[in-house]
């Protein structure tokens, strides 16, 4: 069975007072933070997904996750359209380590970014995705950060392997005069999403709040029926 719950991230209109997502976002970004490894309980052939994803307006997903597995093979992927296209091997999941995770959508060269960096020791790891043939718009409509489990044991979702912050949620946009420059702004809103199946999900989002100007969130173990709710 597969579940999910978390959010979609979004700005205030201050205008219209409704979050929005903005149009012509070409990137998104967060900062996740392993804090504690509360042990393995995946069940067997099993995995979960800390997620962060990007939705083209056509709602092709973009992700580049932290995937732990019931086999103790922990590390991140870039996936695209529900597809694994590359498994990074040199920055690897290390607790008490910090990542910036990052997707980028460049039309002019027919490809998408995934760049991941160790905040602790500076190592990062780019992989290039080319998308030269398909149609592809390279536009974001959505952008989802929160957890999503796979069981292929049984029909519920299980605890999560790490404690971990959640922060620096921003979206990002090509400088018109840069091609290769992006400028990133953060979101301040998250709307709660879930896959709608009645789960009672094992997980609990604390310490929600506005810091640096990005709303950000801590996941630990507990109970909730939905993702985040957060507004200024």
């Amino acid at each position: 069975m597969h579940y999910w719950v978390g959010s979609f991230c979004r700005i205030l209109d201050k205008r219209q007072g409704n979050p929005l997502f903005p149009g012509g976002v070409a990137a998104i970004s967060d900062i996740i933070k392993i804090v504690a490894d509360i042990g393995n309980h995946i069940p067997d052939k099993s995995w979960m997904l800390y997620l962060l994803e990007l939705f083209n307006i056509r709602n092709n997903p973009i992700e580049l996750n932290l995937i732990c597995q019931f086999d103790n093979q922990d590390y991140f992927e870039a996936i695209f359209q529900g597809i694994n296209r590359y498994r990074f091997k040199k920055v690897l999941p290390v607790v008490g380590h910090s990542y910036l995770r990052m997707i980028m959508m460049y039309k002019k060269n027919r490809l998408i970014r995934y760049s991941l960096t160790d905040q602790v020791n500076g190592d990062t790891e780019i992989f290039d995705f080319p998308i030269d043939k398909i149609n592809f718009d390279y536009v974001g409509g959505n952008q989802f950060t929160g957890i999503e489990w796979w069981n292929k044991t049984g029909n519920f979702p299980y605890s999560i392997r790490y404690n971990v912050e959640v922060s620096q949620l921003m979206f990002g946009f090509l400088d018109k005069t840069d091609p290769e420059s992006i400028t990133f702004v953060p979101h301040n809103s998250l709307i709660p999403n879930n896959d709608n199946s009645g789960a009672a999900y094992p997980i609990s989002f604390r310490n929600i709040m506005l810091k640096d100007g990005c709303v950000c969130y801590s996941v630990e173990p507990g109970k909730c029926s939905n993702g985040i709710h957060y507004s200024i």
